[in-house]
């Protein structure tokens, strides 16, 4: 992954509203964040594969950055962003913290992203 260039991500936000898109957001404060402090509540979201269409979409910020696109009946919204990288026609965006443990992950993709491990059933 590259640190993050607005115009790059910006572009592909525009290219892409209007059309049905896959999506994956994770967020997490980690198991790393309880294990240093058993009172600390660990909480965290996991959603893949949820097909979005979007009006209009926004990257914003000085680092680390915040995604929000406008839904027909509201807004979906990642912040903490601070890297990118495609994988084909997929957008993948994470957001590591100083230690370079990942805190997001905000992706899409005209395509289903591939069934993982960290599913439940």
């Amino acid at each position: 992954m590259q640190p993050i260039e607005i115009p790059v991500i910006q572009s592909y936000i525009d290219d892409h509203a209007g059309k049905p898109l896959y999506i994956h957001v994770e967020t997490t404060n980690g198991a790393y964040a309880t294990h240093r402090d058993p009172s600390f509540h660990n909480a965290g979201m996991f959603l893949r594969n949820a097909v979005i269409t979007y009006e209009r979409g926004v990257i914003t910020g000085v680092g680390p950055y915040r995604i929000g696109l406008k839904l027909d009946h509201g807004w979906l919204y990642g912040e903490g962003l601070t890297d990118y990288e495609f994988a084909g026609e997929q957008l993948l965006i994470a957001g590591h913290d100083l230690e370079g443990r990942l805190a997001i992950a905000f992706e899409l993709s005209p395509a289903p992203f591939a069934q993982g491990a960290q599913e439940v059933e």
